[in-house]
């Protein structure tokens, strides 16, 4: 019997190339979350996006990994919002998603090098958290407290992870993180996992790297909740507002994603954006 109709795209690309392979399933309410899983671990992709379109103008987009369901995913509301836009046959939309609980905006418009998704994060919270070098996810991440160039903060558009800025370009491509450690030390804490980066002399860019064993992921290619949360971060701490982030270096899979911070009266909140190389057109799986 096939399954439903499926495909697997390229979010947040860069310059053409690279991009996390992030799956897409259009949703069949016959599924069971026990067979999301199991698509999921069929996919060969770290993240699968499952869009729920019986109710066309605000679809409801589900996420999962190996290890389960995320409350949000960044880079695969990417992937979804390319997805739909491709199905519609239309070059530009701005429409709604509905992801756990929460309704947003997104805009998604037909590029000559895929298409380029933007989406309203909502409200990050962010606290200073002193113990987060004291514990073992330092270690555990394989850094010294000297790595460490500033505060490291705790940041959650809905599920809290930390950043981490390390000293220099070398020292975050060179990290080789004990993975099972990482895992326990931030499930035991509450972490998604650890955004760790460096940024250019400007702040304007930024390269990053993205662990988080503790939802299935070692090393995630595109994490574009947490180029969020830095973007909300720079403007708390330095007024910076926009921020391009290059991720994939290690696993050689170069990625960026985009983001604008702005204050309002809630907090602050983030608008993030990325390009998405929709490959061979979308099949039955």
């Amino acid at each position: 019997m096939a399954g439903p109709p499926m495909a697997v795209v390229n979010a947040c690309t860069r310059d053409g190339q690279g991009g996390s392979p992030t799956a897409v399933v259009i949703d069949d309410a016959t599924l069971t979350d026990g067979d999301r899983h199991a698509i999921t671990c069929g996919t060969g992709t770290s993240h699968t996006a499952f869009i729920d379109t019986s109710t066309a103008d605000t679809p409801t987009v589900r996420f999962f990994t190996s290890a389960g369901e995320l409350t949000n995913c960044g880079h695969g509301t990417i992937a979804a919002q390319a997805v739909l836009l491709h199905r519609s046959g239309a070059t530009e939309h701005h429409g709604r998603q509905r992801t756990a609980g929460r309704t947003f905006a997104t805009t998604a418009i037909r590029r000559r090098d895929g298409v380029e998704v933007w989406f309203d994060q909502g409200i990050i919270a962010l606290t200073d958290h002193a113990d987060a070098t004291g514990g073992g996810i330092i270690a555990a991440l394989g850094l010294q407290r000297a790595d460490i160039t500033a505060d490291v903060r705790v940041a959650s558009p809905g599920t809290p992870r930390l950043l981490v800025p390390v000293r220099d370009h070398r020292t975050l491509l060179s990290m080789q993180p004990d993975f099972d450690r990482l895992a326990t030390e931030c499930r035991g804490l509450g972490y998604l996992g650890c955004f760790t980066y460096v940024l250019s002399p400007t702040a304007r860019t930024a390269t990053a790297r993205m662990f988080a064993p503790a939802i299935g992921v070692n090393e995630d290619i595109a994490n574009a909740n947490s180029v969020g949360c830095l973007a909300a971060h720079l403007l708390d701490t330095s007024s910076d507002s926009e921020i391009e982030v290059h991720q994939g270096a290690a696993p050689r899979r170069p990625s960026s994603i985009s983001a604008s911070a702005t204050h309002t009266g809630s907090g602050i909140v983030a608008r993030i954006g990325g390009v998405v190389d929709l490959g061979p057109p979308i099949v039955p799986g």
